[in-house]
């Protein structure tokens, strides 16, 4: 008779991944409601010299359903993206893509110049350009001889 030593962390991933499964397979009135709602387009956030870039991916919305904001030091994006056409759902096999508004905020650091922010939608892609302010950029002070 071999000795086979327990471990209890593998049927925590064979539950784990039976549960993964079930859930994944369903297919029916739960998969469609979740494809319609509120979702969180994803961002990138980083630094240049002269101020911070966010990217956010928005694919499929238009141009004209995205508003941002700026309101009491935070930048707020918004957006909805709607169905091109609309089907019975009874009939899909899968919805994958989600669908509704989206809401996206930001507290912004003091160093940003809130009046230079601009905004540009290409390719599914907003980018906007945080500039920082004037005395918030690094200056180079010469040193003089005494």
């Amino acid at each position: 008779m071999n000795v086979v030593r327990w471990d209890p962390f593998r049927d925590l991933v064979t539950l784990s991944d039976r549960l993964n499964r079930a859930l994944s397979d369903s297919v029916g009135p739960s998969t469609s409601a979740m494809s319609y709602g509120a979702w969180s387009p994803p961002v990138d956030i980083f630094e240049r010299p002269d101020g911070l870039v966010i990217r956010a991916e928005i694919p499929g919305v238009e141009k004209e359903a995205i508003d941002v904001r700026i309101e009491n030091n935070v930048l707020t994006l918004h957006g909805e993206r709607r169905r091109e056409e609309e089907f019975d759902e009874a009939a899909a096999h899968r919805l994958e893509r989600i669908y509704g508004s989206f809401t996206r905020s930001f507290n912004l650091p003091a160093t940003v110049d809130a009046a230079k922010i601009s905004a540009a939608y290409k390719d599914g892609v907003l980018e906007i350009v945080l500039p920082k302010a004037e005395e918030a950029k690094p200056k180079r002070i010469e040193v003089q001889s005494a």
